[in-house]
């Protein structure tokens, strides 16, 4: 329905308002698969004529991430006119993976390779979203390669390329817009490449992060005031994308994601790895359900968590999250196990043997489909700098796309028929109960799922 022919109410009257470019439905391919992912970039990368700007969390010294660093090296050495640029977070760069022995770390690896290919540039630049990790971190998404967006929550390793045995879903749009393209690199060049906090990190005489606090603490005061600058082109009754960015609970990236849930005429499809909601879109969806509307939530199993530890495995307090994800799945349910018994309601647990779960998004009827790394969870809510791209397809356009990778997602899925259906706390393993036990009396399950 034309949100014009109708008095739009206050969520339906921001999505009308934002600003949106005019997307051709011919530039517009979805990809479903992260080896499909992998092949892609490594072909847009070898192709590409102008400037590559790669975006992610890391970009791992593994055989994926070497994969990847190589192919830019060998780009730019057959055309150095190219322009490549990487940014990744700064924090994570120079650690090893949680619970992983300490030993050379990524940003060393960007300067040996650095040091290797001495005739041939490539910047990797490290960006501290706030003075530590645990606090906020570059959870920008969407790498730019010549005019087109390859937008995905993926980072750049094994897992997420699907190298070995093990691959870590997560969804994958590959967007040719030469105006998307270029407002995502002016920004870039424009809030991170120059801020003072920003510093390269295939350079061995990088400051320590204590030498840049002060820098990151302003740095992370005006990532907060800077939104995507662009003039939209596009009318509310065409195929448009709107770019979306932000950082704190109050961002432009927050309200949308906040109006476009009440928006659902018919269905509501969210996706999220790490079932964690803010109160306030946990509220949007008991909303939607008393006014006879669909909600469909696709979250990963317990067992298809990135943080999860096997029981064969040494246990270590990493491990209790996706139990702490399925107590709050549980304790969601268990309110609102009245719209789940009538078919309003429907959970879906994705698992497919031990791999893993990181999809993201949203899609309201057959009209709105939000692509991001925002997990919906309070630690997107507020701490890690986000971004998202609203697509608007009143013309049902991209409909085929759109059913075919859901149908694809939800092909390793269980719908759960009654909170029970879910493991409780005594059905755990005997140090995550303790674990949990032990948080619980002193409140801390609080404190970690704001974080986490």
């Amino acid at each position: 329905m034309m949100l014009s022919k109708f008095k739009r109410n206050k969520h339906q009257q921001h999505l009308a308002q934002l600003p949106k470019l005019s997307q051709s439905v011919a530039d517009f391919t979805t990809l479903y698969s992260p080896a499909d992912f992998h092949r892609t970039l490594l072909e847009r990368i070898a192709g590409a004529t102008r400037r590559i700007c790669i975006v992610a969390l890391y970009l791992e010294n593994d055989d994926g991430g070497r994969s990847i660093l190589s192919a830019l090296y060998e780009a730019k050495r057959l055309r150095p006119e190219l322009e490549i640029r990487i940014l990744v977070d700064w924090h994570r760069a120079q650690r090893g993976r949680i619970g992983a022995a300490r030993g050379a770390t990524n940003a060393d690896w960007y300067c040996e390779m650095a040091g290797q290919h001495a005739d041939v540039a490539i910047e990797v630049y490290g960006v501290p979203v706030n003075t530590r990790e645990a606090l906020g971190v570059l959870h920008l998404k969407g790498s730019v390669i010549d005019d087109t967006l390859l937008y995905t929550g993926a980072s750049l390793n094994d897992v997420y390329l699907h190298q070995h045995d093990k691959y870590r879903y997560d969804r994958y749009q590959v967007i040719k817009n030469p105006v998307l393209a270029d407002t995502l690199i002016h920004w870039i060049d424009k809030n991170l490449i120059q801020a003072e906090a920003v510093h390269r990190l295939d350079n061995h005489e990088r400051p320590k992060s204590p030498e840049i606090k002060n820098e990151t603490r302003q740095f992370r005061q005006d990532l907060r005031g800077f939104d995507y600058e662009f003039t939209g082109d596009a009318t509310n009754e065409q195929l448009a994308v709107t770019p979306l960015v932000g950082l704190g609970k109050h961002s432009l990236l927050n309200k949308t994601i906040f109006h476009l849930m009440p928006c659902a005429e018919h269905k509501l499809t969210l996706c999220t790895p790490y079932f964690n909601m803010p109160a306030i879109l946990a509220r949007n969806i008991i909303w939607l359900l008393r006014r006879g509307k669909e909600v469909e939530i696709i979250v990963g199993d317990k067992t298809a968590n990135d943080f999860y530890i096997p029981e064969d495995q040494p246990f270590k307090i990493i491990g209790a999250l996706p139990y702490l994800y399925e107590i709050n799945l549980r304790r969601f349910l268990s309110r609102l196990q009245y719209y789940v018994t009538n078919g309003q309601l429907q959970v879906r647990l994705w698992k497919d043997g031990e791999n893993s779960y990181h999809l993201k998004g949203m899609w309201v009827d057959d009209e709105w489909m939000l692509i991001t790394g925002n997990n919906l969870n309070p630690r997107a809510w507020r701490l890690d700098l986000e971004n998202a791209v609203l697509i608007h397809d009143p013309l049902q356009q991209l409909t085929d796309q759109s059913a075919h990778e859901l149908s694809l997602i939800r092909e390793h899925t269980t719908v759960v028929k009654h909170f029970r259906d879910l493991e409780s706390i005594a059905d755990y393993p005997l140090k995550v109960r303790k674990l949990i036990r032990r948080l619980r009396r002193i409140r801390i399950d609080r404190l970690i799922s704001r974080i986490l």
